[in-house]
């Protein structure tokens, strides 16, 4: 099956989904989509059972120079806002001709993840945008908006072509940490928060402390986290020294996935992140041996103490 590079970009796949944390959210009658329906969503069709990989029909050739995105499968959960990390399962085929270029799994305990809202890849983020939890949609994605207007002869993509993406919208997860604001910890990093929770940290004018130390700065209400699980989080990672952004999922616009406890993950901040509740936000600083990722993938400095500001925004499994 043919693949798009834009989009293995912009999906992670998450196997074993076991629980979504779904999210407050707006009202039908007040969330405005960006997407709107149009002439070319309207005619796709996509029986079959939420959930189960659907045989998409569509008259060919399809274009639109403006995403499109129409209900095909009404949900029941709450309509998705900007920010929210979403699980879903998707076809995605080639308006011009409807040949496949990549389908997720279906399988019943897994999906795929990607934020709703402004992204890199906004045919699928920015149509997610009102959409009900529990729905089937259909979008039609610009070329501009699909593969940004770029030809790929070799996948018999011309740069002109129209995606179209059938969407099983599974589950949600918060936008932000939503949790009660704790009071701060005296000589930690200061954070603070625009409208849409991406974190701004200054860090004090004073040597980092030598051993791990955590702050909550948000106390959520949500299920505690246990060692192994999957977190759906957001997150922001400077040097204390350097005052440097070395991570971020905030600036792609989109959630990340970490499984506290693996080796993926370095021991300071599984350390900081267990025991924690869906909901919170949880201010860490570790030192360097703390920060270091067993199987050498982390990002963090190895002479600098490492300042994380994470929202634990739902348990994927």
């Amino acid at each position: 099956m043919r693949k798009t590079t834009a989009l293995i970009a912009a999906i992670a796949l998450l196997g074993g989904l076991t629980a979504c944390s779904g999210g407050t959210a707006a009202s039908t009658a007040g969330c405005d989509p960006v997407v709107l329906p149009g002439k070319a969503s309207a005619v796709i069709t996509a029986p079959g059972k939420l959930g189960s990989a659907p045989k998409v029909g569509f008259p060919t050739p399809l274009y639109t120079e403006t995403t499109q995105a129409s209900t095909i499968i009404a949900g029941t959960g709450a309509p998705i806002t900007a920010g929210q990390p979403v699980i879903l399962d998707v076809t995605i085929l080639n308006g011009a001709d409807a040949t496949p270029l990549q389908k997720t799994s279906y399988a019943a305990t897994g999906g795929s993840l990607i934020t709703a809202g402004k992204s890199t890849f906004p045919a699928v983020s920015e149509g997610l945008e009102c959409a009900k939890v529990g729905s089937r949609i259909s979008i039609v994605g610009s070329a501009k908006d699909s593969h940004r207007g770029a030809a790929d002869a070799a996948n018999g993509i011309g740069k002109d072509d129209s995606f179209v993406y059938v969407v099983d919208i599974k589950g949600a997860f918060l936008a932000k940490a939503n949790g009660a604001d704790q009071i701060p910890v005296n000589g930690m990093p200061a954070v603070v928060l625009t409208a849409d929770g991406t974190p701004g940290i200054s860090v004090p004018d004073r040597s980092a402390p030598k051993t791990s130390t955590v702050n909550v700065l948000k106390e959520g209400s949500g299920d505690k986290v246990k060692s192994n699980q999957f977190l759906v989080v957001k997150f922001t990672a400077i040097g204390w020294n350097s005052k440097t952004v070395f991570d971020s999922t905030w600036t792609d616009h989109q959630a990340s996935v970490l499984q506290v406890g693996a080796a993926t993950v370095s021991p300071g901040l599984s350390k900081a992140l267990i025991g924690q509740r869906v909901g919170s936000q949880v201010l860490a600083v570790l030192p360097p041996r703390a920060a270091a990722v067993a199987d050498g993938s982390g990002k963090a400095p190895a002479d600098d103490a490492a300042v994380y500001v994470v929202d634990i925004l739902g348990i994927a499994g």
